[in-house]
Parts: C-alpha cells; structure tokens; sequence
C-alpha cells in the first residue's frame, strides 16, 4: 500500500508503522478518535454539576 511503510525489528518483525498524513491523514483522524474514545471509556466520569460548578469557577473573573 502506498504511503504506509512497516518499521522492522532485527528479527524482521514489525514493530511500527509510517504513515504518510498528506496521504491518509483522514484515515488517522478517525484511527486516533477511536483510540482515545475507547480510553475515555474505561475512565471514571464525573457528574454534569461538579463539572458545571469546577468549570464556572475557572471561566470566573478573578479566578
């Protein structure tokens, strides 16, 4: 495939991988999307009030 190319170890396995992002950068975005949304989901989250209440203090004048 063009515009990928596969970084290869001593003992010729892969390790790694190039991509061209002029090439696939969409294909990336949406790789990286996945990536970090399925981290985000196994994280604890907090409720909308403590969020609402932490986030006006810190848009706050003087804060």
């Amino acid at each position: 495939m063009s515009g990928i190319q596969f970084v290869i170890d001593a003992q010729g396995r892969k390790v790694g991988v190039l991509i061209d992002l002029k090439k696939h950068g969409t294909i990336w975005e949406d790789f990286w999307d996945g990536f970090v949304s399925e981290l985000r989901r196994k994280g604890k989250g907090i409720p909308y009030e403590q969020y609402r209440v932490e986030r006006l203090r810190r848009n706050s004048p003087g804060a």
